[in-house]
């Protein structure tokens, strides 16, 4: 909602560049976005050029605007600084409220699939989190190269979602490292591949710089260094050919990365930030790839009967209500 607590009179540039920032938010609804992806909101659209001066003007003039009652404080949020709050209840019957909602079955199970979709950057997790709620899927946020405690605990989760006999797998891939260099090698990976019963599948979302492209292959390499070895990683965005779609705003590319001339032999001196995807594309992007890889007729059923088992608790709560 829209407070005020600070007086504050625009100049009519800043008070119509407030008047943008209100249409743009009103085109997202209830989704949030954070003052990074409103300004390449208007980089986009040619309102204001793509610079840091401009970054830094847009953002003060937010802030400005909302201590003034004239942007809603509701529709921006700093992703970055999130608090952690502890769960708490009125009482038993808003303790049993909260579990229904968040009552799941595995909806996975019977899937050829085994998903978790990942992202580069801790600003789109907010975008991220209801789209991986509604898939049930775990997401990820990398921040950059993973460390090796995180990779090591992601390959955990793919084998142990992947493998239905995790001990026979286990037991062997010790063969096969034991006999590698030996006539009687036991196993191949490719005989190991029969083991994962579900193809463990990463959805990938990242920047089209030159690290934001090598990840890619970091991610995969790591995973399979950790004996995940059918791994599929996908980068969904940014894409070269998203890029050229949307036309988001450029930045040049950064020379001190150590893979940069690579990336500007293959794809030119500038990069683009994942941020700037209009978060409505990102959620039909996402949304079709998920749905290209679940089968919806298992998830449904899967869906059909959490539902008839918070019926038949409700049902049951209510009775023994009845009988008190």
């Amino acid at each position: 909602m829209k407070q005020e607590f600070r007086s504050r009179a625009f100049r009519p540039d800043s008070a119509a560049r407030i008047e943008q920032a209100n249409e743009i938010l009103d085109e997202y609804g209830d989704q949030k976005l954070t003052a990074r992806q409103l300004y390449y909101q208007f980089v986009s659209r040619g309102l204001i050029p793509n610079t840091p001066t401009s970054y830094k003007n847009l953002t003060s003039l937010l802030t400005d605007a909302r201590y003034a009652g004239m942007l809603d404080w509701d529709k921006i949020e700093d992703r970055g600084r999130e608090p952690d709050r502890q769960s708490q209840f009125n009482d038993l019957e808003d303790l049993m409220e909260a579990a229904f909602r968040s009552y799941r079955l595995p909806r996975w199970d019977g899937q050829k699939y085994y998903v978790e979709l990942w992202v580069e950057k801790q600003a789109l997790a907010g975008v991220l989190a209801p789209i991986a709620r509604r898939h049930h899927v775990t997401l990820m946020v990398n921040k950059g190269y993973s460390s090796a405690s995180a990779m090591y605990e992601a390959a955990q989760r793919f084998r142990a979602n992947s493998v239905d006999d995790l001990e026979a797998l286990v037991e062997a891939e010790d063969a096969m490292f034991e006999d590698m260099n030996t006539e009687g090698l036991k196993a191949t990976l490719e005989d190991l591949y029969g083991f994962f019963t579900r193809k463990p599948v990463l959805f990938y979302l990242g920047d089209h710089d030159p690290s934001g492209e090598d990840m890619v292959r970091d991610i995969r390499d790591r995973l399979k260094e950790f004996r995940v070895w059918p791994v599929e990683v996908v980068k969904l965005g940014l894409t070269m050919a998203q890029v050229k779609k949307f036309n988001p705003p450029p930045n040049p590319a950064k020379i001190t990365d150590s893979r940069a001339k690579a990336y500007i032999e293959k794809f030119g001196e500038y990069s683009w930030e994942v941020d700037a995807l209009p978060p409505r594309e990102l959620n039909r992007i996402i949304d079709a790839s998920f749905r290209a890889v679940i089968d919806m007729d298992k998830m449904q059923a899967i869906i059909n009967r959490e539902d008839t088992d918070k019926k038949v608790l409700r049902k049951a709560l209510e009775n023994l209500r009845g009988d008190q």
